[in-house]
């Protein structure tokens, strides 16, 4: 089985967790887009629902797919929200950001009232950082940013190389929100609540990719079938 379908399958599992009239947070990546897939079918099969997209890609896709949107601006909560990650570790922290679209992911889940997090075995590691931190960075000022970022590093017992993200023209990368993204590339950070708290004070921060305590579940698809944990 490849990693497509393997992808597919958790995506199935998350939506047998849907149930009519449900708020849903859609999120962006290759995983999440076969939620967004099979969540339509539902719809054209008469569920209704209500979806708030996590990125311009998203939106066109539950566009397409027909699905119902809405913002936050417009309903309080959302029921649950389902996203894959880039690392999911045993206490259920993520590192999100792979494919651009952390801020607008982390609003929407930390306004969600549970987090289905789905992924391919291979996004589950013992601690998190062999994937690159991403950080969503304002452009003013980003040698005095990096810099900060540096210090928090240290602080929490990390160092790396920080590389500014390109997009496939060879042009900086920007976000949905008009920002850049630096990529750190860590190896372990054993200290990521910490960490994010750290990022959390830096001025031309907007937001990072670590994740603590938002995601409940983790829908995790492998050759020897589907695993899922629940956030103690």
């Amino acid at each position: 089985m490849d990693m497509d379908q393997l992808k597919r399958q958790a995506a199935a599992r998350a939506l047998e967790r849907v149930r009519d009239g449900m708020k849903l947070g859609l999120g962006t990546g290759s995983t999440a887009k076969h939620f967004v897939e099979l969540l339509g079918e539902k719809v054209a099969g008469g569920m209704k629902v209500v979806g708030v997209p996590t990125s311009e890609a998203t939106r066109a896709q539950a566009e397409a797919c027909k699905i119902p949107l809405t913002t936050l601006d417009a309903i309080d909560r959302l029921d649950l929200t389902v996203d894959g990650a880039d690392e999911i570790d045993p206490a259920l922290n993520l590192i999100k950001g792979g494919g651009g679209a952390l801020l607008r992911e982390k609003i929407v889940a930390a306004a969600s009232d549970r987090m289905i997090v789905i992924a391919d075995d291979s996004k589950w590691v013992d601690v998190l950082g062999r994937f690159p931190l991403p950080v969503e960075v304002i452009p003013f000022g980003l040698a005095a940013t990096q810099r900060a970022m540096a210090a928090a590093f240290a602080q929490s017992g990390v160092s790396g190389q920080m590389v500014l993200r390109k997009g496939r023209d060879g042009h900086v990368f920007v976000t949905d929100g008009g920002h850049w993204i630096v990529d750190a590339h860590l190896g372990r950070i054993a200290e990521a609540p910490r960490l994010a708290g750290l990022l959390n004070l830096i001025p031309g921060v907007v937001e990072h990719g670590l994740f603590i305590g938002l995601a409940t579940i983790a829908i995790l698809a492998s050759g020897q079938g589907i695993r899922v944990v629940e956030r103690r």
